[in-house]
């Protein structure tokens, strides 16, 4: 015989206030531990989400990022005509691309921060990420100080709304188009003419090549031939894997930041439950008593304690994620670490979060509710009795 799960839920009932803010505490842990891991989920399906199976990159040996390659021109044409790269109307889907960061004031603050400009190829850059579409306005024109900007740039820094006017490398630089990529890291991208950006930098080397695989399955035989080439001191990865590699380092920091915070509000928060269920224990020891002369067993107001304690967390649980799955539709921009160019992403709520912060939040009530649950199981039958 057990006790009704109904005398757990009516004893919570029964001292709301006590049981709202000791769930309430619970909730605000639940909070911070979703929240963290839903940042680091929006982060890394940014990145990853920018990438393709599909595609190659090309970089120099030892380069983590565009930023930090070089490859000269004659280094691109080999790569350009391996055998592996798919072809299409104009020809090899292939491009070669060079990657520049200026410092660009925020609209609403006005502080400088990094964007990426990407010296593309058209129409080649757009074939290899499809993608990639126009929203407003048309693509720059090959050979003119035009740049196309992604739909987050746009919309958060100064001058670079369609028709605006850009002024960097002693150039004036006329915005003439607003693509939209989705949630990708190309919608924080300016993209623009390479050659020209080559030359208003005075660089004569591209950063990167990016090319379309003829089938996912040429990308081993496209990095054997290129990385064993005498002339091509250079390293070739799948851009899905590249990409999802620069979000590793930022992910992880905002992982353990979140977990940090999460131990030490957790800790308050466990303690909360267990003083609220020793108070639990102290008020209710003649009603234990009856439990027992009815013949409850020791176990019995062991899990009848235990319920009361996990649904303390699960209350907690739904009070920290209801606020926590309203981010899903906040946008934030942070420094991409790998780059060091601003990157605009989302909170992310999946399943598989959600049922994280469950069992957390539920694992915390149990946690903060087993010692007062341990202490009225074993309450000796006669002492209890007499306290009624």
């Amino acid at each position: 015989m057990a006790i009704p799960l109904s005398y757990s839920y009516r004893n919570l009932l029964a001292r709301r206030l006590t049981s709202f803010l000791t769930a309430a505490g619970m909730a605000l842990v639940v909070f911070v531990f979703a929240a963290a891991l839903m940042l680091t989920e929006g982060l890394r399906r940014t990145l990853v989400a920018t990438g393709s199976r599909d595609n190659a990159v090309v970089l120099r040996a030892g380069s983590e990022t565009e930023v930090q390659s070089v490859i000269d021109r004659t280094q691109a044409g080999i790569v350009l005509a391996s055998p592996e790269i798919a072809t299409g109307a104009a020809g090899r889907l292939g491009a070669a691309e060079a990657i520049v960061l200026i410092n660009l004031p925020k609209r609403l603050t006005g502080r400088p921060a990094n964007v990426m400009i990407r010296g593309a190829q058209l129409p080649a850059s757009l074939a290899v990420r499809r993608e990639v579409k126009l929203r407003d306005g048309r693509w720059f024109r090959p050979g003119s100080n035009e740049l196309v900007v992604g739909q987050q740039v746009a919309e958060r820094f100064q001058n670079a709304a369609l028709g605006g006017v850009l002024r960097f490398a002693m150039r004036d630089w006329q915005v003439v188009g607003v693509f939209d990529a989705g949630n990708t890291g190309f919608a924080s991208e300016i993209w623009g003419d390479g050659e020209q950006l080559l030359q208003a930098f005075r660089r004569t080397a591209f950063s990167s090549v990016i090319v379309r695989l003829r089938q996912p399955g040429d990308f081993e035989a496209l990095k054997t031939r290129l990385e064993t080439d005498p002339r091509l001191p250079v390293q070739v990865r799948r851009e899905v894997e590249f990409y999802e590699a620069q979000s590793r380092r930022l992910a992880d920091f905002i992982r353990l930041l979140g977990l940090v915070l999460t131990a030490i509000f957790g800790l308050g928060a466990v303690l909360g439950a267990m003083v609220t269920m020793y108070a639990q224990v102290g008020t209710r020891v003649s009603e234990i008593g009856t439990l027992r002369a009815l013949g409850f067993l020791r176990r019995d107001i062991l899990l009848a304690f235990l319920v009361e304690s996990a649904l303390l967390g699960l209350s907690g649980w739904l009070l920290g994620l209801l606020p926590a799955s309203l981010l899903n539709f906040y946008t934030l921009s942070t420094v991409n670490w790998a780059s060091f160019a601003e990157l605009t992403f989302r909170f992310t709520l999946t399943g598989g979060i959600v049922l994280k912060s469950l069992a957390f939040g539920v694992g915390m009530g149990l946690l903060g509710g087993l010692l007062p649950a341990i202490k009225a199981a074993r309450l000796p039958l006669i002492e209890a009795l007499r306290a009624q």
